[in-house]
């Protein structure tokens, strides 16, 4: 059995899927988005909204994290 080639496999930087497009993404956001959305929004100087779907949750992360700067690499 020969070891898979970069080639062979999916190309990585287009695994994320629109969240928009999530099965679930309707559903309440996890434990642990609400947890980091609650962080990044107080690093921000913004209210916390805990009624974001997960779908929402996501993108109000994305948009926190650019402006915060936490966890993007540089």
């Amino acid at each position: 059995m020969t070891k898979p080639t970069k080639q062979d496999r999916p190309d990585d930087g287009n695994t994320q899927k629109d969240p928009d497009a999530w099965v679930t993404g309707d559903e309440t956001m996890t434990g642990a988005q609400a947890s980091y959305l609650q962080t990044l929004s107080e690093e921000a100087g913004e209210e916390f909204d805990g009624s974001l779907s997960k779908a929402e949750a996501s993108k109000k992360i994305d948009e926190l994290r650019e402006r915060t700067g936490r966890g993007i690499d540089h």
